[in-house]
């Protein structure tokens, strides 16, 4: 069993082929086993080497590569492994993981606290441990306040109140939140990631979420293509108000 975090060329010439190379006794039906963590993060050049190795040695040698993004691996190792995919874990998993290390390290939390990390994991178990370690070590007590000041994103509270109007059709306190978001030197990329985050579990009419779902999804391709701006937010919360509006009398 070899593994390794590989990022370039030389690795997979010196470190990986050396160990493909070896003849060693295994039983029938066994092979050495290379395990590259972080297989994404390898150049093209590393990719290319690594496809070769597995052609030659494939008969006394098997490959595992982990990664986060299976389409930056190129498609010839793609071609050459079963693809497993693996999906982000439930909030209960986080959060039962959490209370062991909080209880094990003594660590000083409140309630709030973990639902703010479990928030800002999503679903990742190292962000959560990440963020909550850092927590710790900046205040020393984890609430949602600091959780978010260190992890330096909009909070879903305010989020939460900017829906509220949308769902009343007030635009002017929604406006009113954006803004200050805005001011606080928030990316649009980060409010409408949080504004997406808490739509999902806002408490509102299931047919009233999916149109708020749907034009968030538009707002958020726009900030992806460049159209940035303040305006395009508050043409946001125009078209989410519209939606809750009454119809015209005719």
């Amino acid at each position: 069993l070899f593994c390794c975090v590989c990022r370039g060329i030389d690795v997979v010439r010196n470190k990986i082929k050396m160990f493909a190379q070896q003849k060693v006794t295994l039983p029938k039906g066994r092979h050495k086993v290379i395990i590259l963590d972080e297989a994404d993060s390898m150049t093209d050049g590393a990719q290319q080497a690594l496809r070769r190795i597995m052609e030659i040695y494939s008969k006394t040698t098997r490959f595992a590569l982990a990664c986060n993004a299976s389409d930056k691996i190129i498609e010839p190792i793609q071609s050459r492994c079963a693809v497993l995919r693996y999906s982000k874990l439930t909030d209960g998993q986080i959060l039962a993981r959490l209370q062991e290390v909080v209880e094990q390290e003594r660590l000083s939390v409140s309630d709030d606290g973990l639902e703010a990390i479990i928030f800002t994991a999503q679903g990742d178990m190292r962000q959560a441990l990440n963020n909550l370690q850092s927590t710790n070590s900046g205040f020393g007590y984890i609430n949602s306040e600091n959780v978010f000041k260190v992890c330096d994103e909009p909070h879903p509270l305010l989020v939460k109140s900017m829906l509220g109007h949308c769902v009343a059709g007030n635009i002017d306190e929604a406006y009113k939140v954006v803004e200050n978001l805005w001011a606080l030197g928030y990316s649009p990329e980060d409010i409408i990631g949080n504004i997406f985050r808490v739509c999902k579990t806002f408490q509102m009419a299931e047919y009233l979420k999916l149109e708020f779902i749907k034009e968030i999804g538009y707002t958020h391709m726009r900030v992806a293509e460049g159209v940035n701006s303040l305006l395009q937010m508050a043409g946001l919360l125009g078209r989410l108000c519209s939606k809750t509006a009454p119809p015209a009398a005719s």
